[in-house]
C-alpha cells in the first residue's frame, strides 16, 4: 500500500477491539459473518483478533483469512504483543490470508511502562525494533502502535517510532488508548510526528482512539487534516469502555464534508472522487448485523444509523422536509442503505422471490440458512399481514445467529392478568436430547418464564440487562429481544426476534444460556471438571 495514499485507509477492528464491548463475545461463525459483510462495506483492513489470545481466537482469525483475505478481498490483520509467541501465533493463523498484517504493540507513556510494563525507555526502545524486524521476516505488511501513545513524552514516543520504521513497520499507528486527548491535542501530536520523525515517509501514519470523553471521531478527523492516512475504527462505535471511533460517523463526515477535507489530501475542493472505499449503502446493514450478532442496540439517537437519525417530529422541521429534504437533512437515508419501508413480500410470496429480495438486501445465504429463514417467514407471514424490509432483517438475522444449539425451547406458556399471579410453564430440549417441563410463578410474565427456564438448565447467572425494540411499527410488529447474562464475571448475551415478545424473551434468554452452557462446556473440556450447576444467582 502507497505510503502517502490520497484517500483514506479505513481499518475495521470490530472483530478485535470491537468484540471487547461487555456481553459483546461471538464465536467463530458470527465473525465470520461480520467479516464478510465487512468485506462487502469495503474496508481496507478488517482486524480480525488476536489469535495468541485464545483458541477461538485463532481458529476466527484463521479461519476468516481463509474465506474473506483472497486477492480481491481485505488485509487480514492479526494483533500482536511485542513478544515472539505472540508474533508467531499471528503470522501462523494469518497465513490463509492472500495479503496478511501482523500489528504488534508495546507501551510507550511513563504510567504505563512503571506500572503495567515495568520496564525502562530503553528497554522499550530496544524491544519494539526487534520484534518489528521478527515479525517483518513472517510477513511483509507489519502495522506498529506504541500504546497509549496520547500520554506519551513525544521525544520518546518520535525515537520509538523512528526504530520501529527503520526496523520494516509499513504502518504506524498512534493510539488514544483511554480517550484521553482533545482534538486539538491530538492533531498536535500527527503534526509532531509528521515533522520530527525522520522516515515517517516510509510509512502510513494510522489513528486509533476510544471515545472516554466522547471525542474519538473529532480526534480523529482532526488527525486526517495532520496527515493521519488510516482510521481505526469500529461498527457503531462498540468497543472497550464507552467504545471505539465510529466508523459509519468517520466515513459520513468526509463523505457530506469532502470539499472541507479534499485539500487537506491534496486534491482540489470540488472534487468529488470519495475519500474512502467504503461502499456507503452497505453501512445500515452492516449496523443491524453487528447490533444483532453482538446483542448491542444502537441508540435511538446514535448519529448515522440511529433509529432517529432521519426522523422529524417538529413541525416546522416536517414542513421543511416535505418542501425540499435539504433544508433540514443533510444527506439521503439512501445513502447508508436506509430503505423506505416498504411491503414486498406476504404470505403467499415463494422461496425464490424471497431468496430474491434478500439478495437485494445484501443476504447471500446457503441453502440451509435460507430454509431456516424461509419456515420463520412462513410463520411471521402467517401472523403479520404487512412483511417490510426491516422484518426481514430481523427474521435472517435471528435465524442465521450461530449460538450453540444444546438446550431447545419447544413449548413456552403464560397465564397472567390484573387480578392473576404470572404464571409460566415451558418445555426445553436438553443437550442430551431429553424433554424436561417445568413452571414458575414470576413478577410478570417474562419473569415467570425466565425462573422456568432456570429451574429446568440449572446453571447459576444472573440477569443483568433486559430490553425489547419493536423492529416496526404496529401492533403487529416484531419485537427484538436482547438479554444479557452474568456467571462468574464474564457476560453472556442472547437475542431472538417473534410477533410474540413473550416468545421472543423466552428464546433469547435460552439463546444465552446456550452460550454460557458452551463455554461452561469448553472449560470442562479444557480442565476435566464438571460445569457447575444450581439455581439462578
Amino acid at each position: 500500500m502507497n505510503a502517502k495514499p490520497d484517500r483514506i485507509i479505513i481499518f475495521d477492528t470490530t472483530l478485535r477491539d470491537g468484540e471487547q464491548s461487555p456481553g459483546a463475545t461471538l464465536n467463530v461463525d458470527e465473525k465470520l459473518t461480520i467479516a464478510r459483510q465487512l468485506a462487502r462495506l469495503g474496508v481496507d483492513v478488517i482486524e480480525a483478533g488476536f489469535p495468541f489470545a485464545s483458541p477461538g481466537d485463532f481458529a476466527a482469525v484463521q479461519k476468516i483469512a481463509q474465506a474473506v483475505g483472497t486477492e480481491t478481498g481485505p488485509i487480514i490483520c492479526g494483533l500482536a504483543r511485542a513478544t515472539r509467541q505472540d508474533i508467531q501465533a499471528a503470522a501462523e493463523a494469518l497465513k490463509p490470508a492472500a495479503k496478511p498484517r501482523i500489528h504488534t504493540f508495546i507501551a510507550t507513556s511513563d504510567i504505563h511502562l512503571t506500572y503495567k510494563l515495568k520496564k525502562t525507555r530503553k528497554e522499550v526502545l530496544a524491544i519494539a525494533p526487534e520484534m518489528v524486524a521478527y515479525a517483518k521476516s513472517l510477513v511483509e505488511d507489519v502495522e506498529f502502535s506504541p500504546e497509549d501513545a496520547g500520554r506519551s513524552d513525544p521525544e520518546f514516543l518520535y525515537q520509538v517510532l523512528e526504530q520501529a520504521i527503520a526496523a520494516g513497520a509499513t504502518t504506524v499507528n498512534i493510539p488514544d488508548t483511554v480517550g484521553y486527548t482533545t482534538p486539538a491535542e491530538f492533531g498536535a501530536l500527527i503534526r509532531g510526528i509528521k515533522e520530527n520523525v525522520p522516515n515517517i515517509d516510509k510509512a502510513i501514519i494510522s489513528v486509533h482512539g476510544h471515545n472516554d470523553l466522547g471525542l474519538a471521531v473529532a480526534n480523529f478527523l482532526e488527525a486526517v487534516k495532520n496527515g493521519a492516512r488510516q482510521l481505526e475504527c469500529t461498527i457503531n462505535g462498540i468497543g472497550e469502555r464507552a467504545g471505539n471511533a465510529a466508523l459509519e460517523e468517520l466515513v459520513m463526515a468526509l463523505h457530506v464534508r469532502r470539499q472541507y477535507f479534499n485539500p487537506f489530501l491534496g486534491r482540489a475542493p470540488e472534487s468529488e472522487a470519495p475519500l474512502t472505499n467504503i461502499d456507503t449503502h452497505q453501512i445500515y446493514k452492516t449496523s443491524r448485523l453487528v447490533s444483532n450478532l453482538t446483542g448491542m442496540f444502537v441508540q435511538p439517537n446514535k448519529a448515522i444509523v440511529g433509529a432517529n437519525a432521519f426522523a422529524h417530529e417538529s413541525g416546522i422541521h416536517q414542513d421543511g422536509v416535505l418542501k425540499n429534504k435539504l433544508t433540514y437533512e443533510i444527506m439521503d437515508a439512501q445513502l447508508i442503505g436506509l430503505t423506505d419501508n416498504q411491503i414486498v413480500l406476504g404470505k403467499h410470496s415463494g422461496r425464490n422471490a424471497f431468496r430474491t429480495r434478500l439478495k437485494e438486501l445484501g443476504f447471500e445465504l446457503s441453502d440451509a440458512d435460507l430454509n431456516k429463514a424461509f419456515v420463520k417467514f412462513k410463520e411471521v407471514a402467517d401472523k403479520k399481514k404487512e412483511i417490510s424490509d426491516w422484518d426481514l432483517e430481523a427474521i435472517v438475522n435471528d435465524e442465521i445467529q450461530q449460538a450453540p444449539d444444546l438446550f431447545r425451547l419447544e413449548l413456552v406458556q403464560v397465564s397472567c392478568g390484573s387480578n392473576a399471579r404470572p404464571t409460566a410453564t415451558v418445555m426445553l430440549r436438553t443437550p442430551e436430547g431429553e424433554e424436561l417441563t417445568d413452571a414458575a410463578i414470576g413478577t410478570g410474565p417474562v419473569d415467570a418464564v425466565y425462573k422456568a427456564i432456570n429451574r429446568v438448565v440449572n446453571v447459576p447467572n444472573q440477569l443483568i440487562e433486559f430490553s425489547v425494540q419493536s423492529v416496526t411499527d404496529g401492533i403487529d410488529a416484531i419485537g427484538a429481544v436482547t438479554i444479557r447474562l452474568k456467571h462468574n464475571e464474564r457476560i453472556f448475551a442472547g437475542h431472538a426476534a417473534n410477533t410474540d415478545i413473550i416468545v421472543a424473551s423466552a428464546q433469547a434468554y435460552v439463546n444465552a444460556l446456550n452460550r454460557l452452557y458452551a463455554a461452561l462446556q469448553q472449560e470442562q473440556n479444557q480442565t476435566g471438571e464438571k460445569p457447575p450447576a444450581g439455581t439462578t444467582v
